[in-house]
């Protein structure tokens, strides 16, 4: 199936978060991928994690049964994302820690996390596919 796909920086995910989840309802699943911005020289991310699980997650989530959104928040560059005080660090619904952290989002709530260092193993991601 068709992979819907948002995305967000830090100063826009208030309002394209709100959009993600009015429409989570249409879909059998929905996740949030926090991930680093990319550098302007390379197009790549900053942080090599990321370039790692990037593939795998689309990958995977491309491959799901049923409509999956996919909500892709950039957190900034590795000066902004490394401020403790970082927004999407502080932020209650998610307790970020690292990048790339992908979310499966139900109900309102977190239901299942992958953090950086497993955010590419694809059983991890399958496991996480499959939570009902």
């Amino acid at each position: 199936m068709p992979m819907k796909v948002l995305e967000a920086t830090v100063s826009t995910f208030d309002g394209v978060f709100q959009q993600f989840t009015s429409e989570a309802a249409n879909n059998k699943a929905n996740f949030i991928l926090f991930y680093a911005d990319k550098e302007p020289s390379t197009n790549l991310s900053w942080c090599p994690d990321c370039v790692r699980a990037e593939p795998v997650i689309y990958k995977k989530l491309e491959e799901a049964p049923g409509n999956v959104a996919l909500l892709k928040a950039y957190v900034g560059d590795r000066p902004t994302w490394r401020n403790p005080q970082h927004p999407l660090r502080v932020d209650p619904r998610f307790k970020l820690t690292g990048v790339p952290t992908l979310i499966r989002w139900e109900n309102g709530s977190v239901k299942g996390h992958l953090e950086d260092h497993e955010a590419h193993l694809e059983k991890k991601i399958d496991a996480l596919l499959s939570e009902d």
